[in-house]
């Protein structure tokens, strides 16, 4: 394995370790707790989507008159993934993008959606991030988690971009989350199948092909610039940090629920 690679996975290490043991998997023991997981985890699914398409930009001719741009490999490697991300099969083998299967589990449980979308309807309008926020009265935990993830967006920086893409935004999904959702599914199936699916279906395409393709196009950007890794470095700890407090947001919510 590249060495820079393993010093970079080193360094981020003990932040992963946080993510994957966040008390917020053991605080969901219902459907009712899990809409508070979703409705804020949504802004993730959705902004990461807003990343994967910059990358696109970044790295691939996306206009017209076409000219080919950069490495033809970097240019496979996130079209396969955005071909993946953005229309790929759901539950009923209809194709959709992993933000809209993950919308349509949320309204098979019941999750409330309309803070994603008014958020996604008024940034479509205004292109105002700041003001979708507020017209959509969005958690400060998500707003914070969706700035950083616009600072990279707009930091026009493809290894950048890429890493927090790979390391950053890998979505690491424990092994007790998975067991405490097929607990919920089998006392209330009808309103959990399409979730359970969903992170069935991401960690088989995302954790598994994708996530090669990403370290592969990451170490493509980075090559052997140790200023471009120590770069990639700090920007995919800091999006492991937003994570971390992303998930003490959904965790305070669904203990201020419990306590009510």
């Amino acid at each position: 394995m590249n060495s820079y690679i393993s010093q970079l996975q080193a360094s981020i290490a003990p932040l992963s370790k946080q993510v994957v043991n966040h008390p917020v998997y053991a605080a969901i023991r219902d459907v009712e707790s899990l809409h508070a997981f979703m409705q804020y985890h949504v802004f993730a699914v959705w902004d990461f989507m807003s990343l994967l398409k910059a990358l696109q930009n970044n790295l691939t001719c996306t206009r017209t008159p076409w000219f080919p741009e950069g490495n033809a490999n970097t240019r496979f490697l996130i079209n396969e993934i955005v071909v993946g991300e953005e229309s790929d099969v759901d539950f009923f083998g209809n194709r959709k993008s992993h933000f809209e299967m993950y919308l349509d589990a949320m309204q098979q449980c019941g999750a409330d959606t309309s803070a994603i979308e008014m958020f996604t309807a008024t940034l479509q309008q205004t292109g105002n991030l700041e003001k979708a926020f507020e017209v959509a009265r969005v958690p400060e935990a998500t707003r914070q988690f969706v700035r950083y993830t616009f600072e990279i967006i707009n930091s026009n920086q493809p290894h950048v971009q890429a890493a927090v893409f790979t390391f950053g935004r890998e979505d690491l999904i424990p092994q007790m989350f998975l067991s405490i959702i097929n607990g919920i599914f089998q006392d209330t199936p009808e309103k959990i199948s399409l979730f359970k699916y969903y992170l069935e279906r991401h960690i088989e395409v995302d954790g598994d092909h994708h996530s090669l393709l990403a370290l592969e196009m990451t170490a493509h950007l980075c090559g052997d610039d140790a200023k471009r890794w120590q770069q990639a470095t700090e920007a995919a700890q800091k999006a492991l940090q937003m994570r971390i407090a992303l998930w003490d947001g959904v965790l305070a919510e669904i203990e201020q629920a419990i306590e009510a």
